[in-house]
């Protein structure tokens, strides 16, 4: 496949890279402060959507949905830095979503865990 094919994944990329400089310093919320990290970027081979994934280490339901909020709020400030920054004539729409990979990735772990110790040893 062409490098042409992939652009939708390099922007997602630069994307992830951009929000996470403007956590890290820009933008003042304090909904945002600490723990907020973007972990994925996927946006669509049509590049109209991206579905921007945000992961709190730490923090409650409320507090991870108030991070969602201060990002959609914020979401006009990040589009048109991210448009400025990377140059682009478009940015697709920002869509936030909590990710919760990590707390599934711990579960599956623990379940597996969980097995080994039930599991009665070979004769």
């Amino acid at each position: 496949m062409s490098p042409a094919h992939h652009r939708h994944e390099r922007v997602g990329e630069e994307i992830a890279h951009e929000i996470n400089a403007m956590l890290a310093g820009e933008l003042k919320d304090p909904r945002l402060e600490g723990n907020v990290l973007i972990s994925e970027v996927r946006v669509q081979s049509d590049m109209k959507h991206a579905r921007v994934f945000v992961n709190m280490r730490d923090g409650d339901a409320k507090e991870q949905r108030d991070a969602i909020k201060a990002l959609e709020h914020a979401s006009g400030y990040i589009r048109s830095e991210i448009i400025e920054r990377l140059q682009l004539r478009k940015l697709p729409e920002l869509h936030f979503i909590l990710d919760h990979s990590q707390e599934y990735t711990e579960r599956i772990e623990q379940l597996l865990k969980d097995m080994k110790k039930d599991k009665p040893s070979a004769p």
